[in-house]
């Protein structure tokens, strides 16, 4: 993968992070950093849903943006239920 196509797939990645921290509100005390995590893990578990579901085979590559915001409001969700918020006051 060249300089462009990390680059790419970086913005893929906050894009998608960003859209899904906005569609799926709360207190998630993560800056740039973690919603560009979020979405990086967003697009590998959308790009894999996608495989399982269409039944291609699973390659390191984006998921296209719809895929990587869904795999990050999954991702999102599941941080949530497993107690991602441990730093915030109740």
């Amino acid at each position: 993968m060249d300089l462009m196509g990390i680059l790419g797939f970086l913005v893929v990645g906050l894009i998608a992070g960003v859209i899904a921290r906005f569609l799926v509100p709360g207190p998630d005390p993560m800056g740039w950093v973690g919603t560009l995590i979020l979405g990086i893990v967003g697009s590998f578990v959308g790009g894999t849903l996608a495989a399982l579901v269409v039944g291609g085979t699973v390659t390191l590559s984006t998921a296209g943006i719809i895929g990587s915001i869904i795999g990050a409001i999954i991702v999102l969700l599941i941080w949530r239920a497993m107690g991602g918020r441990r730093g915030a006051v109740a």
